[in-house]
């Protein structure tokens, strides 16, 4: 067995220590599957929560293993008046479990941590692959505070019944008056 630790390694001291660690979390450095033939062929297939046998065809994967989509957000910053522009353009390729529903009605709630949390909401839209809100939120909070925080968006459902779907985040330390596009992927809600 050899030693893959950064000390046997004299010449690559850029390379980050804990991508060596075996201790550091598996999911930070999985490999992420985008199509079902990329799994290995010896699993041909898997039992659901049910107990029975489904081809890899017709199971729908949970958890890291499926793809939730992908939103779009805009943001810029507007020093002269001290306000936050949020844009969500739209998300693409969403899915979500049939438990939910065949034609959910979902919308993206949106959330600044600060100390005392903001919270915002687009409208509603019929569930489909590809969903455009076009959608601008305006908040006056001063640029220092929300260098601390996150931006988290939770995609809802808001008929039959309130659930998320995924969620995604972003930091806002490079917030400018430049503005910039965004695509964030969406993975399982937090427990």
């Amino acid at each position: 067995v050899s030693d893959l630790r950064p000390s046997a390694l004299p010449g690559s001291l850029d390379v980050s220590r804990s991508m060596f660690d075996l201790r550091s979390p598996p999911h930070r450095f999985m490999k992420r599957y985008d199509s079902v033939s990329s799994v290995p062929s010896s699993i041909s297939s898997r039992k659901d929560s049910q107990g029975s046998n489904r081809s890899l065809d017709t199971i729908t994967l949970s958890g890291d293993e499926r793809d939730f989509g992908r939103l779009n957000v805009k943001l810029c910053y507007v020093p002269s008046v001290e306000q936050i522009w949020i844009t969500v353009l739209h998300c693409k390729d969403l899915s979500w479990p049939s438990s939910f529903g065949e034609n959910p009605h979902i919308c993206v709630k949106g959330i600044l941590t600060l100390p005392k949390p903001v919270h915002f909401k687009s409208s509603a839209k019929e569930g489909c692959n590809d969903i455009e809100f076009m959608e601008t939120f305006v908040f006056a909070i001063k640029l220092q505070s929300l260098q601390a925080v996150r931006l988290v968006f939770k995609i809802q459902t808001q008929t039959p019944r309130k659930k998320t779907i995924g969620e995604c985040s972003l930091a806002l330390r490079e917030l400018s008056s430049q503005e910039s596009s965004h695509w964030l992927d969406i993975s399982p809600p937090s427990k």
